[in-house]
């Protein structure tokens, strides 16, 4: 118990009121990880923030490419989901098309998979190496503090 009173002493003064002494006190200091996790997140957030307004450079074109670019997964989930839903409603008519979807020729079958492969294969790419830059980016941010 001596070895801990010793150390609170030491650290608030001991419990003695000595007027030409100042309080010992711990002043607050900033987190350097939190506030460096904080500087990232508002730079990430603004470089999406410019990215979906468009670059004031970018043009109209490419802008229009973006969003094209973004259309094909969620048609594909919500035309699946609307598959579901006209096969509940008109069943004779769902059935039709599917036997003419079933009439399609094999290669036909071939050509767009490998065309949806090679779209989303390039997509994934590109956005993980986007990823991988912005990783090594942070880091060497990291390194500067």
């Amino acid at each position: 118990m001596g070895l801990m009173d010793r150390m609170f002493g030491l650290m608030f003064g001991g419990g003695q009121c000595d007027p030409l002494t100042p309080p010992r006190c711990f002043v607050k200091t900033p987190n350097k990880v939190l506030s460096v996790r904080r500087a990232f997140k508002r730079r990430r957030c603004s470089s999406l923030a410019a990215s979906l307004r468009g670059a004031p450079s970018e043009a109209v074109f490419d802008r229009l490419m973006d969003a094209v670019n973004r259309l094909p997964r969620p048609a594909l989930a919500l035309g699946t989901l609307g598959l579901f839903v006209s096969a509940m409603v008109d069943p004779l008519w769902f059935a039709t098309r599917m036997q003419g979807i079933a009439l399609v020729p094999e290669p036909l079958w071939w050509l767009l998979g490998a065309s949806c492969r090679f779209y989303f294969g390039a997509r994934h790419q590109v956005k993980s190496q986007q990823f991988q830059r912005e990783i090594v980016g942070s880091m060497l941010a990291l390194a500067r503090l």
